[in-house]
């Protein structure tokens, strides 16, 4: 890495606050004016295990965490042994001296730079725990690369504010214990990579699933239901820290089955709901998909993908699950699938989605996995002043007192037919599974069903022109174009600059509508294409075989990942730097 920044990783034993200490060190770096790239890994197990936490900080924007780390903090031996070979050149060890040990046959490498710090040691003068040794590793790194202690005691504060009082201050002093340690030792003078002490611009520092959280709420979502379920869990307990403050109704429901019928429930009786899961959760969740979409009740749904099939890798990344929501439930009905890329697009389109659902009275999923999920990058502050939100066709009581008889289906031009909430007394109609006319009403005439899919279905027609068209990111006349959706987008940016650097032009076509699919749009940017490459984390292929579908292009070059892990930039450069292969 040049000297703009710094990739630092912390692993341990779960338990010993590996999630929080990394949380501290990114948001510290954040307060200091860097950009912030935080990502954890942790395994789906109920107690200990391997966790990590990774930080890349820099002074320009940070799309992704990288391969290799400058600063490998090791609460246990473990750590060592799994991380070690992940070291950048000249790269540096902070280690317990009584805790690990790092010996020559280990390392194998003469360029390794070790801090043995007495961390246990520190921890207990402090007057706290063996569990406040990763305070103590905070503060040794901060004095390694540069960092202000008070900054860093700010941020200790405001992440454990709440907690008691002895708690919070234990944190502080084993952080400076840590701290002095390494200046009072005259360790890491020649340590390399350093933090810039001109930079104090404040960033947000959010996960995508916060990201949603936060568009719903500016949507005007009053209603959440989910059950738990990783990586969509965080939104649940994120919309019920926010439920006081914004007036919303949260429930933890007793399964995914009844967290979809409470916000299709919601959102019949007139407010925006949304409920959240994985792809086991949606799973259950199908036939309520169908129920909405039969109903025409608008209902936003966030499906965070991980690796399946069945419980799969539980705390794990993949998109697998793109061919599954386009076609779940039984039956043709339209759906819109809308697939963010950063923390960015997790605002933005989470809005839009509200704002589509109710337009056109139908399902819309947004597209996650547990890398957009739960990865923490810095952000400006969103742009709301320009935000509209569209209810979409709600009938007020006047114009029902004109109307002879209300039409919830009515068959329009559009599709979209007037809508009315319980409470609005000529506004009642019966909605079942079932299918019906225009009244409501089950029927099973061959004329009204035909007539009513089509009534549906005319509504992409109109949601065609609304929604916005794909673009290229980076030079439009590049000599390779990456296709890639969802969170692909931020390790195909950093693998674009590192292209650059190689002398090749590289850009990302970025699609993040996949229902209805902008297949004239795809379709022009591909035929004029130099290279093509598909870049998913699936083992099928799946956004290439949509694209087949939809334009009859195919892409033959396709890097695919499922092995439960996210691509490193690295690895995207070095693929797109070898000569061109099929299949």
């Amino acid at each position: 890495m040049e000297q703009e920044g710094i990739s630092w990783k912390i692993g341990g034993e779960a338990g010993y606050g590996i999630m929080t200490t990394g949380y501290i060190f990114a948001k510290t770096c954040s307060r200091a004016g860097l950009h912030v790239f935080g990502h954890t890994e942790y395994p789906s197990l109920i107690r200990g295990g391997h966790n990590t936490y990774q930080v890349t900080a820099m002074v320009s924007e940070v799309f992704s965490h990288v391969k290799h780390v400058d600063l490998l903090v090791a609460l246990n031996e473990e750590t060592i042994d799994l991380h070690i070979e992940e070291l950048a050149l000249r790269g540096g060890i902070i280690h317990d001296e009584d805790n690990t040990v790092l010996s020559n046959e280990k390392k194998n490498r003469d360029d390794i730079r070790l801090y043995s710090i007495p961390l246990r040691q520190l921890a207990e003068e402090s007057g706290g725990r063996r569990i406040m040794t990763n305070s103590v590793a905070i503060g040794a790194s901060a004095a390694l690369v540069g960092l202000n202690f008070e900054m860093l005691s700010n941020v200790i504060g405001d992440v454990y504010h709440g907690k008691a009082k002895e708690v919070v201050e234990g944190n502080i002093k084993a952080a400076q214990r840590g701290y002095s340690y390494m200046r009072k030792q005259g360790m890491g003078k020649e340590f390399g990579p350093r933090i810039p002490k001109t930079l104090r611009k404040r960033r947000m520092l959010l996960t995508g699933n916060h990201a949603v959280g936060l568009g719903a709420i500016k949507a005007g979502c009053k209603f959440y239901s989910a059950y738990p379920m990783t990586p969509a869990s965080s939104i649940l307990h994120f919309m019920a820290s926010q439920e006081r403050r914004f007036n919303l109704v949260v429930k933890h429901a007793e399964d995914e089955i009844a967290s979809i019928n409470m916000a299709i429930g919601a959102s019949f009786a007139g407010v925006r709901a949304m409920t959240a899961t994985s792809g086991g959760g949606f799973s259950l969740m199908s036939e309520g998909l169908g129920l909405a979409a039969m109903t025409e009740t608008p209902l936003v749904i966030v499906v965070s993908q991980r690796p399946g099939p069945s419980t799969g890798l539980p705390t794990r990344t993949e998109q697998g699950d793109l061919r599954f929501v386009l076609n779940a439930s039984q039956g043709d009905f339209p759906r819109f699938v809308i697939a963010p890329g950063d923390v960015v697009d997790c605002f933005y389109r989470t809005i839009e989605a509200f704002n589509l659902s109710e337009k056109y009275q139908c399902p819309a999923i947004l597209l996650l996995d547990k890398y957009l999920s739960e990865s923490h990058k810095t952000t400006e502050q969103f742009e709301v002043s320009k935000i509209v939100i569209d209810r979409g066709l709600m009938i007020d009581d006047e114009t029902l007192e004109e109307d002879k008889e209300f039409k919830r289906y009515k068959i329009t031009a559009t599709g979209i037919s007037p809508r009315t909430i319980p409470s609005q007394k000529k506004g009642r109609f019966t909605a079942t599974g079932n299918e019906h006319d225009e009244t409501g009403y089950v029927s099973e005439d061959k004329a009204i069903r035909t007539k009513m899919m089509n009534k549906r279905y005319r509504k992409f027609r109109h949601a065609r022109k609304e929604i916005p068209e794909p673009t290229l990111l980076g030079p439009k006349n590049a000599e390779v174009t990456m296709i890639g959706w969802g969170s692909t987008k931020g390790p195909i940016r950093e693998a674009m600059r590192l292209l650059k650097r190689e002398g090749i032009d590289a850009n990302l076509l970025q699609i993040v509508y996949l229902s209805p699919f902008p297949k004239n749009s795809v379709a022009r940017i591909l035929e004029t294409a130099e290279r093509v490459v598909v870049i998913e984390n699936n083992k099928t292929a799946q956004l290439a075989r949509l694209i087949m579908e939809e334009t009859g292009i195919e892409v033959k070059e396709k890097m695919l990942k499922y092995d439960g892990r996210q691509f490193f930039p690295i690895d995207i450069c070095r693929y797109v730097k070898e000569a061109s292969r099929i299949g």
